[in-house]
């Protein structure tokens, strides 16, 4: 029996009762923040991720690792940027937007937020036909 580890918002419980959420919450939004800044390519996952999308469900959590600490919670992010874009400026602006979408959508607090580039896209231009 695994037991299964959320994050408790209010330390406790207010009048009403607790609010949790749970780590695969947070890893769907750092996702999506992460691909929504320019020159970011795409997010890697593990192979059981790439199966899940082929299968045709959209997995908005892959790429994304969420460790609970003590100071609060650390996420690891795998990407592939386009070729031509400026490395440690859109890995800056890659935190910067996980931080403001996890800080305005969950008030949680964030211990750190590494960006790990594993790639560079390049894009193959089309041939045309004559």
């Amino acid at each position: 029996m695994s037991e299964e580890r959320t994050i408790d918002l209010n330390e406790g419980k207010n009048e009403l009762g607790k609010i949790e959420i749970a780590p695969e919450v947070i890893e769907v939004i750092a996702g999506l923040a992460a691909s929504e800044v320019e020159g970011v390519h795409s997010l890697r996952g593990n192979f059981a991720a790439g199966v899940v999308e082929r299968l045709g469900r959209k997995n908005h959590g892959k790429g994304v690792k969420v460790e609970l600490g003590e100071q609060g919670v650390s996420v690891d992010l795998s990407v592939t940027l386009q070729y031509g874009v400026s490395v440690p400026e859109v890995a800056k602006d890659i935190q910067t937007n996980i931080e403001q979408a996890l800080q305005t959508m969950t008030s949680i607090a964030i211990e750190a937020i590494n960006i790990h580039v594993l790639g560079i896209h390049f894009e193959v231009p089309e041939e045309e036909s004559h």
